[in-house]
């Protein structure tokens, strides 16, 4: 039975003294030419939000975040001493990689699993998500990417193995559309540097407007290498797996922004 999730039109998100802030800059100030982010790192839904309906199992679950991602784009800041920026709410309450607005902005529906919490929301309710947790986050990414000493952006991502009945069998994942990404050649190189691993190009994703908002808002515009790295979730369910993929990604980022700087020299 679906629990009953009761909304406080006047209450604020996030509660003041009561949950976390929205989001958090690691290494901030950094002047590392590398920002990473992780739109989908945290679990947190905001008191007055309940458990938007869900069992504990549920919000678990790849519906409600991106399993291992945080772990990994932690590790990879702390070896780049670089910035990156996290959001700590579900996305099951917003998604903060969704143009607000849309359908997917604050789900109804993931991967089969009614969001009771998300049915039938006021404008105003949804409102409160998009200014309380949404803005902010949009606000400091616009600010990190414009530092004019960010040369390369990557956002970390997880993906489930079988969604909608659909096996997935991809290791890791590039998400890119623009030339100025060189998403194709980052991916390039991890064919080089990991023949072992079944890399997908723009799988099990595209990057497109009404879907994403990093890339096509952010990194495009700024006209410099960047693209969404994808990695299997049940690689990163553990620490032992997060590290693993930690270090491949750092050797992997590392050699790509070398061969781009002597490039450029």
């Amino acid at each position: 039975m679906e629990k009953t999730v009761e909304h406080s039109s006047e209450a604020e998100l996030p509660g003041q003294g009561i949950d976390p802030e929205p989001i958090e800059l690691m290494n901030e100030g950094s002047s590392s030419p590398l920002l990473l982010v992780c739109e989908h790192a945290g679990q947190a839904i905001p008191h007055e939000l309940g458990d938007l309906g869900l069992s504990e199992d549920q919000r678990r679950l790849h519906i409600a975040y991106d399993i291992g991602a945080a772990t990994v784009a932690r590790d990879l800041a702390g070896r780049f001493g670089c910035a990156l920026i996290l959001q700590r709410y579900s996305r099951l309450v917003i998604d903060c990689n969704r143009p607000v607005g849309t359908p997917q902005s604050i789900p109804e529906i993931s991967d089969s699993i009614r969001i009771p919490g998300n049915a039938g929301l006021s404008d105003r309710a949804r409102e409160q998500r998009e200014n309380a947790i949404f803005d902010p986050y949009a606000a400091l990414c616009a600010a990190q990417i414009a530092q004019g000493h960010i040369e390369f952006t990557y956002s970390i991502h997880s993906f489930t193995p079988q969604m909608d009945g659909l096996y997935r069998p991809w290791d890791v994942a590039f998400l890119y559309r623009d030339n100025c990404s060189q998403g194709e050649e980052l991916a390039a190189l991890c064919h080089e540097m990991f023949p072992q691993l079944k890399i997908g190009h723009n799988e099990p994703y595209s990057i497109e407007d009404p879907t994403d908002w990093y890339i096509p808002v952010c990194a495009e515009p700024r006209k410099i290498p960047h693209c969404l790295i994808e990695i299997r979730n049940d690689h990163i369910d553990t620490n032992e797996g997060c590290a693993v993929w930690a270090e491949r990604l750092y050797r992997l980022i590392s050699c790509f922004m070398e061969q781009h700087n002597a490039t450029d020299a």
